[in-house]
């Protein structure tokens, strides 16, 4: 069984395949905006990268949320709910977490089955 980096470099790959199944993280491509941006523009993200692979937001099975303030836990929900596809949620979980640029107020780590 081969495992499929995409992207490799020194320190990590944008996604991982392995047995039918991609792992990978997003963090906001747009600083300085606030978190319900950030929380779309990563969700707009992960559903280009489930697509590249012919996959789609159905296909999530596990996403875990972190949040550098747990006041954008709303702003989080709000941009989730009009997001994924009712019926067909992930397991997910959310946390407060130090992150490692100042401007990222949102950062998400993805299990999906392609």
């Amino acid at each position: 069984m081969t495992i499929v980096r995409l992207n490799a470099e020194d320190r990590w790959s944008d996604a991982i395949i392995n047995n039918g199944t991609m792992y990978f993280t997003v963090v906001p491509e747009i600083d300085g905006t606030d978190a319900q941006q950030q929380v779309e523009n990563c969700l707009e993200q992960i559903e280009a990268m489930l697509q590249e692979r012919g996959g789609d937001k159905t296909r999530l099975i596990d996403v875990t949320v972190f949040l550098a303030d747990k006041n954008d836990f709303a702003a989080l929900n709000r941009a989730w709910d009009a997001w994924v596809v009712h019926g067909k949620a992930p397991v997910r979980t959310t946390v407060q977490a130090l992150l490692m640029k100042p401007d990222w107020k949102v950062e998400i780590k993805v299990i999906a089955a392609i």
